[in-house]
């Protein structure tokens, strides 16, 4: 199955490089004109592959011609039946042959891969089933535009076609080498998971952006350069505008160093809980331009890496433990015998949970409130997960809550006294006792 699998693999790199590559013949060497004089001219370029196609295509083309009746020769819009026949042949021979192929990856290679311990086995085949049979419609497409003859009719045609099918072959090639490139991010997100860094997982989207932005410009580059233009002048070009590139992309390339300082310090992972300016959430991705929150309300803001390096960065993940502050007021009937008893109950409460961290542990009789005896305790979770947390901090109050019952106190609210004096506490008085009788 590999041994299958890695032979595709073979004669696609190398039909694309019959693609991409001139002719091995002497294109462009001087040769001597025959006439004595020693003086030579230039040679004219060997044809590339895709015109020896074409014209192997024609002379084909024309020797069908040769042997086919002339009922079948009567023209229609200047083309010959038979030619429109061949034509429609051509395009459901690739539709035939699609099917099968992918009948056969779908059916056969496949099921096979995944039966086998090597998971990328099937991988590959998965990646490879579509280009290829895409690379079937277009040669079955060429061949109708071959047997319909229309590229010899003009040069500028025939260079259109020709073009057309280097350009076609080449973006499906790109196609099939992205996939492949999916296919070694998902190899090197598993070797990421194996380590107890997050740094790697966070480099394997990048290095998978990366990949294909390279393999794409060298595509490009190599189907311009194949279909006529100076790369090189190009190049030169671009270098000539290359200051006032830079200038335009100046905060894009704050972006990208923002984004390398965020990847070499790492103030916060992929998955941390994170407050960068007035923007809270968990971070779910780091690019080179830009760092994406998804905030609690569930929407996702997109901040830029400079932006992130240049703002203060609070990360709430990288909490050891989670603090809490928690004031209670009982009522001003509450003796000092009780007050010391309730501080020890509320001790023991903190002290005899799992899920306090002992280092710390703070109560004390704070203040002589307005309407109320205050109590400040101050204690820290060992859960820093927000709803592991609350979990914690609610198993604390209703045991609290207890302790004051089980003392007979009770918890205090706002309340407010009011005196009367003189002739209207006189007459309030006077009133309540004639209620009473």
């Amino acid at each position: 199955m590999r041994l299958l699998v890695a032979g595709v693999f073979v004669v696609a790199v190398l039909g694309a490089g019959d693609v991409f590559g001139q002719g091995d013949d002497a294109a462009g060497q001087p040769s001597d004109t025959g006439d004595g004089t020693g003086v030579t001219e230039p040679s004219v370029p060997a044809p590339p592959a895709a015109d020896d196609v074409l014209d192997s295509v024609t002379r084909f083309s024309d020797a069908v011609r040769a042997r086919m009746p002339d009922w079948l020769r009567g023209e229609v819009f200047g083309i010959e039946a038979w030619q429109y026949l061949a034509a429609f042949l051509c395009v459901l021979l690739a539709f035939v042959l699609k099917k099968v192929s992918d009948f056969v990856f779908e059916r056969t290679i496949i099921p096979a891969a995944r039966k086998t311990r090597f998971k990328f086995d099937q991988l590959f085949a998965e990646a490879l089933y579509k280009p290829l049979g895409v690379v079937f419609l277009v040669l079955g497409l060429f061949g109708a535009v071959a047997m319909l003859n229309i590229a010899a009719q003009s040069e500028g045609v025939r260079r259109f076609v020709v073009q057309a099918l280097k350009v076609a072959l080449a973006v499906d090639f790109l196609w099939f080498v992205f996939r492949g490139v999916d296919i070694l991010a998902v190899y090197l997100q598993q070797m990421a998971s194996r380590t107890e860094s997050k740094l790697d997982d966070q480099l394997v989207p990048v290095i998978k952006k990366s990949l294909k932005f390279f393999v794409g410009v060298l595509v490009l580059v190599a189907m311009l350069q194949n279909m006529g233009y100076n790369v090189g002048s190009l190049l030169a070009g671009l270098g000539i505008g290359g200051l006032a590139v830079a200038l335009a992309a100046k905060d894009t390339l704050a972006n990208f160093f923002g984004g390398l300082v965020i990847f070499t310090d790492h103030p916060f992972r992929v998955g941390d809980w994170v407050r960068v300016g007035d923007v809270e959430g968990t971070v779910e991705q780091i690019g080179f331009r830009s760092t994406r929150i998804r905030t609690f309300p569930k929407t996702l803001v997109t901040i830029p890496n400079a932006k992130v390096v240049d703002d203060v960065v609070d990360n709430k993940t990288a909490m050891p433990v989670r603090r809490v502050r928690v004031s209670v007021g009982v009522t001003y009937e509450t003796t000092a015998d009780q007050m010391e008893a309730l501080l020890e109950d509320l001790k023991a409460i903190l002290r005899g949970d799992d899920g306090v961290d002992q280092e710390f542990i703070v109560v004390r009789f704070e203040e002589f409130g307005a309407s109320s005896l205050n109590v400040r305790f101050q204690y820290f979770t060992k859960p820093v997960v927000y709803d592991e947390h609350l979990a914690v901090v609610e198993r604390i109050n209703l045991a609290v809550m207890r302790a004051i019952e089980a003392r007979g106190l009770s918890i205090a609210f706002p309340t407010h006294t009011v005196y009367f004096e003189g002739d209207v506490a006189k007459a309030i008085a006077g009133r309540r006792g004639d209620d009473r009788r």
